[in-house]
């Protein structure tokens, strides 16, 4: 029998989840890296394998908490650091950034949140010589950390300042401040449900939101959860699930679903009895796709392919779906590396693309046919302008204006236009994490 003197020493519980989420973090703010890339596919860390459960939740919720609260973190460590946080040493800045969001935000003594940070520098060989500085700030943080954030709570520090300035402009200042502060809270877990939402709700601890999503709290892996595994709901934003209601009766109907995968929207018009053909240009995602569906149950036909050049059948679609690509801007409360990752710069090269599938959607609807076009972006160049450049451009087709009735009756969401527009601050709830939605733009229009 080996000696136990020789055994390797067993590492300090959580120490591996913090490890990681500091990779991660830094794989964004350094390396421009999504969440999606480093959490999910090929190209995920390859420490979470040996992840358990618990310590993946730990290190997701501190990956998304540092980013959401970016800009307040900065403000907060500013303070508590004579000469800044250092710049030659990234593990460094990781672990203050790891140990301040635990101190202000989460669930964690301030000693394990402290210590971990700590250890974090240690093993690093660059950032060991400021394990002594990490120690004292966060130490400070502990103290101080509190009333720095209250300093700051009005100011919208962890919106980027162009992005809080479009959203000012467009939106004004009021309906700005109120995005920003929706967006820098966790958001629920939202499910789109084949049937008996309200039975679905009262199993999964949730309630059903007036569009007939059902909304929980519930956190943890989402296989694990009752439903899933026999296909009774799959995971979709509120929001996100409006766009392909707007179609009405699709029953029996030939629709195209452009820019497909993960597949919601596709699953959607499926269930509602639509011949659904989905087109995406990446292959892996449309294996995402055709898994979910199996899934679920459901039958489309898929096809990878861009849909700017795809030709399509010669005898065109009664109905097509856009979900174009976008900025995503409406998406940061789940996805709060977008804030970081995305520059003003993007709008327009996106704009573009999605001009270029709109004027490819026209040559495959036939006449009569619905186009439903939406992005999960709060920038009006994707949104409400870019409808306006189609219909300049295509005079067959005409809006046909949503009616706050087609979308349980929440007005606020109906544009002058007739217009679909989300904001994340809509459907407020007593509770912040079950309140607010993604940001979304839709528009109908059928070809005459």
């Amino acid at each position: 029998m080996p000696s136990q003197r020789f055994a390797p020493p067993t590492e300090v519980p959580g120490l591996a989840a913090r490890r990681i989420a500091a990779d991660i973090v830094d794989g964004v703010l350094h390396k421009h890296r999504t969440l999606d890339d480093q959490l999910d596919g090929a190209g995920a860390h390859p420490g979470l394998k040996t992840l358990a459960d618990r310590d993946r939740a730990l290190m997701r919720r501190l990956v998304a908490t540092i980013l959401r609260k970016l800009g307040t973190l900065g403000h907060v460590l500013s303070r508590l650091l004579d000469k800044g946080i250092p710049s030659d040493a990234p593990r460094a800045q990781s672990a203050l950034l790891i140990g301040a969001a635990q101190i202000l935000w989460m669930d964690v003594p301030d000693h394990a949140a402290v210590d971990l940070s700590v250890r974090l520098v240690q093993s690093d060989r660059r950032a060991a010589r400021y394990a002594g500085l990490v120690n004292a700030v966060l130490r400070r943080c502990a103290r101080e950390g509190k009333a720095l954030v209250e300093e700051v709570a009005t100011q919208s520090l962890d919106m980027p300042p162009w992005l809080l300035a479009r959203w000012t402009a467009h939106y004004g200042e009021a309906s700005a401040r109120d995005m920003a502060l929706a967006l820098g809270h966790e958001p629920s877990l939202d499910l789109t449900v084949k049937s008996d939402a309200a039975q679905w709700a009262s199993r999964l601890h949730g309630e059903v939101l007036p569009t007939g999503s059902v909304r929980t709290l519930l956190h943890g892996s989402v296989t694990m959860l009752p439903g899933f595994g026999d296909g009774q709901w799959w995971v979709q934003d509120a929001a996100a699930a409006l766009p392909a209601r707007l179609f009405g009766d699709i029953a029996g109907k030939s629709i195209a679903d452009l820019c497909a995968a993960p597949g919601g929207k596709t699953a959607q018009l499926a269930q509602a009895g639509a011949k659904v053909t989905a087109i995406d240009r990446s292959p892996a995602r449309v294996a995402r796709l055709r898994e979910n569906l199996a899934r679920l149950t459901l039958q489309a036909e898929t096809v990878v392919a861009d849909a700017v050049e795809w030709q399509g059948p010669a005898e065109g679609f009664d109905g097509i779906l856009i979900d174009a690509p976008c900025t995503s801007t409406g998406t940061i409360r789940r996805h709060p590396d977008v804030a970081w990752l995305r520059q003003e710069s993007d709008i327009a090269s996106l704009a573009a693309l999605q001009q270029r599938l709109l004027r490819k959607s026209v040559t495959l609807l036939k006449s009569g046919g619905m186009l439903i076009y939406c992005t999960c972006s709060l920038e009006p160049e994707e949104g409400e302008q870019a409808i306006s450049a189609l219909l300049a451009a295509e005079p067959a087709l005409r809006r046909v204006p949503i009616a706050a009735s087609e979308v349980a009756g929440l007005s606020e969401i109906i544009t002058a236009d007739g217009d679909l527009r989300t904001l994340p601050c809509h459907l407020p709830h007593a509770d912040p994490r079950l309140g607010g939605l993604d940001g979304f733009f839709a528009a109908r229009l059928v070809k005459s």
